[in-house]
């Protein structure tokens, strides 16, 4: 006998469709509460073929806008025997990531707080390092050419200075590509120590620039810069210029950090570029050619998948199938180089979280920070609790099995070939919305999908900085506008071509 309650329950979607392509009325919701996310493209498949992490390419559009692919860290990484171990190691490191910046920014805060109760009217700027650079971490690459050369490097929205391993080298990481030498290109110069340049190493890294000696061009002492990061990496050697080539965009005399002693999980990249808002970050140093303006859209892991960073702003290089919506970018004194956004609210399946005290709280407090170099957002106590039952509420009639690692609330799906996923949206001041991709909701930790996890984690106090971590930021055009100070999210299937 035939279940009428289950053909009414089939149909009903359907017919839901049929009457919003139809109709225009209120008395149908039409706003899409649920998304389909296919299993079998979502499962994690071992990219075929040798890997390779460079030679992606680039094209310039009208004016000075120049697009280069952009592609996900894994095609930079050798077969891998052991997914989960694998995926283990890249949450554990991405919470390193997310507690060395939660301690960083308490520090700034605890400093400055003492700076200014005992010398008022002093202004001192600093900032500390908080950027995780590893290569679990900081997941997208691009290549330019410096020097004359190609080099692939990982894009990190919270870091300035750009850097890249350089011969001859004391200590280096193994990469894809040959070093770079200074002493084969016509075009590079060293930075003297005694330099306004830097000087700026201070704001941008948070370290001061020391006098090194000269590497053979001249014999003058030479600036020195280090950065370390919080899960111990790090990167040492001589600050230098050299003409960049951002596709077919020349940015002359561009400042760079020439590693001599690097140290950590970067894989197969050569360095790592800046994209924060200091005097020595990429998009600074290129403020009179793109106008302060970069936008990215970043691609799904599927082999095959690209994305890509525009540098300019033309709406014609973007493929966006929902307008652009902005929101303003909050000023942060203590971290100035950082992206911070007034978050103001989230939905569920189209059911409003933020409704209680605490909860409102946590939105308004401080601001959220967007930042390419994190995996897993980060949202406050309460307001991940909340957020947590309500798609556990709505993602009903799953098997619930044991957490994993940073992932709390975890699901069996064997067996399906697809599932339907509550649409999440995050608002932010000034109308803006973040529509979560479906690919961006959940985390598949097991290939045979017998643990798949909501890919959403909580901090550990309230008054933590929440953080939007790029497993969210999938198949969104993300637009920076540092003249005017505002960010702008719109969905995209991200693709090169």
């Amino acid at each position: 006998m035939v279940d009428m309650n289950i053909i009414a329950i089939t149909f009903r979607p359907l017919l839901l469709l049929l009457l919003c392509l139809i109709f225009s009325t209120d008395v149908v919701h039409c706003s899409p509460e649920k998304k389909v996310l296919n299993l079998r493209d979502f499962q994690w498949k071992q990219p075929t073929g040798a890997p390779s992490c460079a030679s992606q390419s680039s094209r310039r559009v009208k004016g000075s806008v120049t697009i280069l692919e952009m592609k996900h860290r894994d095609y930079c990484t050798e077969k891998v025997v052991d997914w989960k171990k694998k995926i283990k190691t890249r949450l554990i490191l991405d919470d390193l990531h997310v507690r060395s910046l939660q301690s960083q920014f308490k520090k700034k805060v605890s400093t400055d707080n003492n700076n200014n109760n005992h010398n008022r009217g002093e202004s001192k700027a600093q900032i500390p390092v908080i950027s995780g650079i590893k290569l679990q971490i900081l997941n997208y690459i691009v290549t330019v050419e410096l020097g004359g050369r190609n080099m692939t490097v990982i894009v990190d929205t919270g870091s300035d200075l750009t850097w890249v391993q350089c011969q001859p080298c004391k200590s280096c990481y193994n990469q894809k590509e040959p070093f770079f030498n200074p002493s084969s290109s016509q075009s590079y110069q060293e930075i003297p120590c005694n330099s306004t340049t830097c000087q700026s190493l201070q704001f941008a890294t948070g370290n001061s620039g020391v006098c090194g000696v000269g590497n053979g061009k001249t014999n003058l002492p030479t600036c020195n810069y280090v950065v370390s990061y919080g899960d111990g990496s790090y990167t040492h050697g001589d600050l230098g210029r050299d003409n960049l080539n951002l596709g077919a965009t020349p940015v002359p005399g561009f400042i760079f950090g020439c590693g001599r002693s690097n140290m950590g999980l970067f894989g197969g990249a050569s360095g790592l570029m800046g994209l924060g808002r200091s005097d020595l970050s990429l998009i600074t140093q290129t403020s009179s050619v793109f106008g302060g303006v970069f936008s990215y859209c970043l691609p799904s892991t599927r082999p095959g998948s690209s994305g890509s960073l525009v540098m300019g702003f033309d709406s014609s290089a973007y493929k966006n199938s929902t307008p652009i919506s902005y929101t303003k970018m909050v000023q942060n004194p203590q971290l100035p180089s950082f992206y911070f956004l007034n978050l103001t609210g989230i939905s569920i399946g189209g059911v409003e979280i933020g409704q209680n005290q605490t909860q409102l709280t946590s939105f308004s407090q401080g601001g959220i920070l967007i930042d390419s170099g994190t995996v897993i957002t980060r949202l406050a106590p309460s307001v991940y609790k909340a957020v947590k039952a309500e798609f556990v509420k709505q993602f009903s009639g799953f098997p619930l099995v044991p957490s994993f690692s940073i992932l709390d609330t975890c699901f069996n799906l064997t067996g399906y070939d697809e599932v339907n996923i509550p649409a999440m949206v995050m608002r932010f001041e000034g109308g803006a919305e973040l529509n979560i991709d479906v690919t961006g909701m959940l985390y598949m930790v097991k290939s045979d999908a017998s643990q798949i996890c909501l890919a959403l984690a909580s901090l550990s106090y309230e008054d933590e900085i929440g953080i939007i971590g790029n497993y969210q930021q999938k198949n969104q055009r993300v637009v920076y506008d540092t003249k005017e100070s505002k960010l702008g999210f719109a969905g995209e299937t991200c693709s090169f071509i």
